[in-house]
């Protein structure tokens, strides 16, 4: 994708939603931090419908860690993978306890030394947070990176590496919202719709379909 039809394919997503935001339910960085771990091969749906009545008895890590890991998987046996993710969710707790005063860390490092935290989960955190540039980089990104051309990589790493360099710093606070709900809602894995896609005429797979006709 060129720089032309890059700066053309993110104007049109701004303007289609101007303050993108994630789906995922929080009402505070503690809350969001557990959302993001929950979400790991699972839904948005999915999570906030735990997370619902998880926040009501236990939204901060003192409850959380009072709770206990019985009452915790209760809460969150709908979710994929529930056992190790309520034992990391109580570890990370006590550091941030123990480490952190509580609060959640703004540094890379300090997030990703918690348990479940990788390179992705810690870039929503610092993004969507804390409003730095970042870009999280999950199926729906590397996908649309990939298929689209604006961000060719073979790991999530080079994809990530990729669109920092690529998306115009104008848009990078937000450019992974608009991937994310691009790759959610409109270039699906299985069937990109691409007849209702208004970023077609910037898009390179858009000509290789027109190509192959």
């Amino acid at each position: 994708m060129t720089p032309a039809n890059i700066e053309g394919f993110f104007a049109t997503l701004k303007t289609a939603n101007p303050q993108p935001v994630t789906e995922l339910e929080y009402s505070s960085v503690f809350e969001l931090l557990v959302a993001v771990l929950l979400s790991a091969q699972a839904t948005d749906v999915s999570v906030n419908k735990a997370t619902r009545s998880l926040f009501a008895v236990a939204n901060t890590p003192q409850k959380m860690l009072a709770l206990g890991l019985d009452k915790l998987e209760r809460h969150i046996k709908t979710i994929g993978l529930y056992h190790s993710k309520a034992r990391n969710l109580l570890q990370t707790c006590q550091i941030l306890l123990d480490q952190h005063g509580g609060q959640v860390p703004r540094s890379r490092e300090a997030l990703q030394a918690l348990p479940g935290v990788g390179r992705k989960t810690a870039n929503v955190i610092l993004n969507v947070a804390f409003g730095e540039p970042t870009m999280a980089v999950d199926t729906h990104v590397f996908r649309l990176a990939n298929r689209t051309g604006l961000a060719p990589g073979k790991t999530p790493l080079e994809v990530e590496q990729a669109l920092l360099k690529n998306i115009p710093t104008a848009y990078l606070v937000d450019a992974h919202h608009w991937l994310i709900l691009h790759g959610r809602y409109v270039c699906q894995a299985r069937q990109p719709q691409c007849w209702q896609c208004a970023v077609r005429a910037y898009c390179d797979f858009r000509d290789k379909t027109s190509a192959a006709r």
